[in-house]
């Protein structure tokens, strides 16, 4: 087994899944979509995986945009604890649905996901309308689409050297700065973007 895949790339939790964890695409993966992207677990189980990309902004649309287009009224741009929340191109998959990944300062028994105890994954729009009175989350990211895997399809993509993992943060997670992610997620690891495979003479 190479060394980097036994000491890096698959040491998951207890229950051997990796949801709230930070997935790092590999160079070695061969699939642009997600080309340099991190990834926050949402969920990983027998029955399948999905998480939400967290450093690749959509294209053409803010979040006020996105208030407006769903005819949500911002009261007052003065408003205390309005939060600037980046909107993101969050995968592949049904990405005209939007997903809300948040600190659990806000949750909602209809329609939040705990993800673990500091993070939570909503998709209704009352967290948009709470999001825009003030009343939201402390952080979050609006996220259009996401990543999603068949059974045992991320397993086999990890085990191929596609992904490493590591524990998030709420940097990592809610940063403004969506260009260092990919960096800084690797540091996190201990590795240099440099020396792998298929990022000879890019850095």
């Amino acid at each position: 087994m190479d060394p980097m895949s036994a000491d890096l790339s698959y040491r998951p939790g207890d229950d051997g899944f990796l949801e709230g964890k930070m997935l790092i695409a590999m160079p070695s993966m061969g699939d642009s979509r997600f080309e340099r992207t991190v990834i926050y677990m949402c969920v990983h189980n027998p029955d399948g995986a999905m998480g939400i990309v967290v450093n690749k902004p959509a294209e053409n649309i803010t979040f006020p945009d996105l208030l407006d287009r769903l005819s949500i009224r911002v009261p007052d741009v003065s408003t205390p604890n309005r939060i600037a929340c980046p909107v993101l191109a969050g995968g592949p998959v049904e990405m005209g649905r939007g997903f809300v990944l948040h600190t659990q300062d806000y949750f909602s028994e209809e329609s939040t996901l705990p993800v673990d105890e500091n993070v939570g994954l909503t998709a209704s729009v009352d967290i948009l309308r709470a999001m825009a009175t003030g009343c939201g989350p402390s952080r979050a990211l609006l996220a259009l689409g996401y990543a999603g895997w068949a059974p045992g399809q991320l397993d086999a993509e990890i085990q191929a050297n596609g992904w490493l993992h590591c524990e998030p943060d709420p940097d990592l997670l809610f940063g403004p700065n969506l260009d260092a992610k990919y960096h800084e997620a690797l540091a996190k690891l201990g590795v240099n973007i440099s020396l792998l495979s298929g990022e000879a003479g890019h850095a």
